[in-house]
This record gives C-alpha cells, sequence and structure tokens, in this order.
C-alpha cells in the first residue's frame, strides 16, 4: 500500500497581537508620551515610532515568507508618512495619503475582478481560511463552478465600497484632527490621536461591512456546495466525512 503524500504545509499565521503592539500600541505611545524636547523630540520620536511598524513587517515577512498587495500598500504608507514627516508638510497632504491608500486598495479590487486571481481571494477566499481544494472540486462535481466567479464578483463590489467609505472616513477625521505644524511636538500627539481614533472610526465600520461581505459569500458557498460551515474551513480533513453530494468514501 502507497503511503500517502504529506500534504502541503500551511503558511504561518499572521500573530494579531503582536501587529496590534507593534502597529497601534507602541507607535501611539511613542508619538503621544515621548516626542517632547525633553525625551526624544518630535523628530526623533516620528522616526522610532515609525521603526516599530516597519521592523514588524520586515520581520514578519522574513518569518513566513509571504507578501501580498495589501501588505505591501500598507508598508509603503508608513514609509510616506515618515517621508511627510520629516519634510514637515502641511497637515493636509497627510489627510491625502491617509484617503488615498485605501482608495488605492479599493480600485485595485475592482480593476483585479479582470484578472486571473482576483484580490477578493486575498480578503475572504483565503487558503489559509477556507479549504480551497476541496471546495473547488466539489463545485465542479456538482456544475457550479461558475457560481464562484459570481459570488466572488459580488463580494469584490462589497469590499471596494468598504475601502472607499474608509478612505473618506480617514480623510475627514485626519483633516479633523491634524490642526499643528509638522515637525512639532504637538503635531506627534495629533498623529498620536488619529492612530487610536482611527480604529473606532474607521476600521470597525470597516470591519462590519467586510464581515457582511463575508457572510454574503459563505452563504453563497454553502448554497453551491452544499457543505456546511465547518467543512467549508480548514481543519476539516475530506475523509472524515462522506461528500455532502452523497458520495462514499472508497
Amino acid at each position: 500500500m502507497n503511503a500517502s503524500p504529506a500534504p502541503a504545509r500551511a503558511p504561518k499565521r499572521e500573530n494579531l497581537l503582536l501587529n496590534l503592539i507593534c502597529n497601534v500600541a507602541v507607535p501611539t505611545l511613542i508619538l503621544a508620551k515621548f516626542s517632547g524636547e525633553q525625551s526624544l523630540g518630535p523628530t526623533w520620536g516620528l522616526v522610532v515610532a515609525l521603526a516599530f511598524p516597519v521592523g514588524y513587517g520586515i520581520q514578519d515577512f522574513v518569518r513566513r515568507r509571504r507578501c501580498n498587495f495589501v501588505s505591501i500598500i500598507g508598508f509603503t504608507s508608513v514609509l510616506i508618512t515618515g517621508g511627510f514627516g520629516l519634510l514637515r508638510l502641511d497637515g493636509f497632504w497627510f489627510a491625502v495619503k491617509e484617503a488615498a491608500i485605501p482608495a488605492v486598495i479599493g480600485l485595485a479590487v475592482l480593476a483585479s475582478l479582470r484578472a486571473k486571481l482576483p484580490l477578493v481571494r486575498e480578503f475572504l477566499y483565503n487558503p489559509q481560511i477556507m479549504d480551497v481544494p476541496r471546495i473547488e472540486s466539489q463545485l465542479e462535481a456538482r456544475g457550479n463552478r461558475s457560481e464562484l466567479t459570481r459570488l466572488l464578483r459580488r463580494a469584490s463590489y462589497l469590499l471596494a465600497t468598504a475601502f472607499f467609505i474608509s478612505a473618506v472616513l480617514n480623510y475627514a477625521l485626519a483633516r479633523f484632527l491634524l490642526r499643528s505644524p509638522a515637525g512639532t511636538e504637538e503635531f506627534n500627539g495629533e498623529l498620536a490621536k488619529m492612530q487610536l481614533w482611527s480604529w473606532p472610526v474607521i476600521a470597525v465600520p470597516s470591519m462590519v461591512m467586510m464581515m457582511f461581505a463575508l457572510w454574503r459569500f459563505i452563504k453563497g458557498l454553502q448554497t453551491a456546495t452544499g457543505f456546511t460551515l465547518e467543512e467549508l474551513m480548514h481543519g476539516e480533513a475530506a475523509g472524515d466525512k462522506p461528500a455532502a453530494s452523497g458520495g462514499k468514501p472508497e
């Protein structure tokens, strides 16, 4: 009896707690408490604060050997923020940058609908979360392969809408909070406030919209495949149960 080939090792999952610490908590603390002249100063306070998300992005890529469009955009956003701060540009340009990042992602999601691998797969139909080979095999068996394309297209429109809403909220929040001249302790404090307020004001509505898109997508997949939620997700071995279509394991 031939031994079954070992399953491909799934990519390491991102440490969400470490992500929040390095990308939100530590930079906010440095900008708010250590950007005064008596400590790091405005310029070095900004540099040190942004070093944490930059360092996190580099170590996460080295550890997981995985990079995607959204990660690149986020990493670029941090570098642009640092560049704008060092150049002491007006708060208006920070607001434009804050709005441009989610807007670019939203446009990319729509543009990628014409590509072989739409970006929506990275957000919703991710092989780290869903048992993609099993789902697509079941869709083929039931003659519902075209339904996946329809579901991905509909989810893309919902995701793009979430990013466009985020762009508007980003711009409004930045314009409201960033009032002091760049390169000052006050400006760094305002950046810290913007970092904190971005979660309840921007991240929560965006996440609600994305969760709605995910819910609609999963409900559509369940109808098209006949699978339960547990069968769609990773961790459910294909041979653990008879297929939902009624087939028996050999």
